[in-house]
């Protein structure tokens, strides 16, 4: 007994989560006797309930759910006292007031964290429209001839390929700063931390032959399935914006070559590396026309000059 409590008070000294995830389940065991995952996987990770199961904090008692092995040994580990008698139904009432409205707030917190806001799903629908522009003229001319009024005195001025590199300046900065604001790196480094936990506990468990661990910790795999799609939601969030934001630029390059509506001059209108002088900016090279591969190759370049100079992470980092 008294070295569960040791074992609590390690946990609880790793980290402020940890500790909370102690002191939930012990809130659901003190209250139901018995406590599952379905119980708090609201509150606490799947990796917390693995550790807690793993240190023997949580003890299976013949499939019907865990209990806590030391709730005294927790409590002194935790320094909070024993629920006093007589107040388990009005306790049980307000707790379960209180638990379902913190597990309320949490829900919205973490729609607001990795869901989809109403302004992230019009964002998408408008993107998919948009999409449509790179096979129906009529969109495509629709986008063209509206950025046209605010880009045409600008393409006036420059050459079409220095108007390229600057629209792909504007797009890769764009991008930068949307991955930046909309991407939360912290949530997706814990989801890649969780998943790395598991696997290493699965490694140990098998190593060892322990079948058991094995079974929940597959069980874990698979309820952190939720988790996987939420990272997946955290990077595809911000696409949405990026390309609502890139696409009509794109089309207006598209709507300008394809309607000859820019002044191409003299061939060759510019003189690649490698490939050397192009007559026409929809001269094909390859399955592409130059005018998409001078965009990629200007747009690739300048947004990585744009992360580092203005430090964007656009990958979770690893602990």
């Amino acid at each position: 007994m008294a070295r569960t409590a040791e074992k609590a008070e390690s946990l609880a000294s790793e980290s402020q989560s940890m500790a909370d995830a102690l002191e939930r389940v012990l809130a659901v065991a003190d209250d139901k006797g018995t406590v599952q995952w379905s119980d708090v996987s609201d509150d606490i990770t799947s990796g917390e309930w693995g550790r807690l199961i793993e240190q023997g904090i949580l003890v299976d008692v013949d499939g019907e759910g865990f209990v806590v092995d030391d709730p005294e040994g927790v409590r002194d580990a935790l320094g909070i006292s024993a629920p006093e008698p007589g107040d388990d139904a009005g306790g049980s009432s307000s707790s379960g007031t209180s638990d379902s409205t913190s597990t309320s707030s949490s829900a919205d917190s973490d729609d607001e964290d990795s869901g989809w806001s109403r302004w992230d799903k019009m964002a998408a629908v408008a993107t998919i429209a948009l999409f449509l522009g790179y096979s129906q003229a009529p969109i495509r001319n629709t986008v063209g001839g509206v950025l046209d009024i605010a880009l045409d005195p600008l393409a006036d001025v420059l050459p079409f390929y220095i108007m390229i590199l600057v629209l792909a300046v504007f797009t890769g900065l764009n991008s930068t700063i949307l991955q930046g604001k909309l991407m939360n790196m912290d949530k997706m480094g814990e989801y890649q931390e969780q998943m790395q936990e598991i696997q290493e506990r699965r490694k140990a468990a098998k190593e060892r032959g322990d079948d058991e661990a094995l079974e929940e910790i597959q069980q874990e795999q698979m309820e952190a399935m939720g988790d996987q799609l939420g990272m997946f939601k955290e990077q595809f969030r911000p696409m949405v914006w990026i390309m609502l934001v890139n696409i009509p630029v794109f089309l207006w390059i598209y709507y300008m070559v394809q309607t000859g509506a820019m002044v191409a001059g003299e061939p060759p209108v510019m003189v690649l590396p490698i490939i050397g002088g192009i007559e026409s900016w929809s001269d094909r090279i390859g399955p592409m026309w130059a005018w998409i591969i001078w965009y990629f190759v200007c747009s690739m370049s300048f947004t990585q000059i744009v992360r580092k100079a203005l430090n964007v992470q656009t990958t979770p980092s690893s602990s």
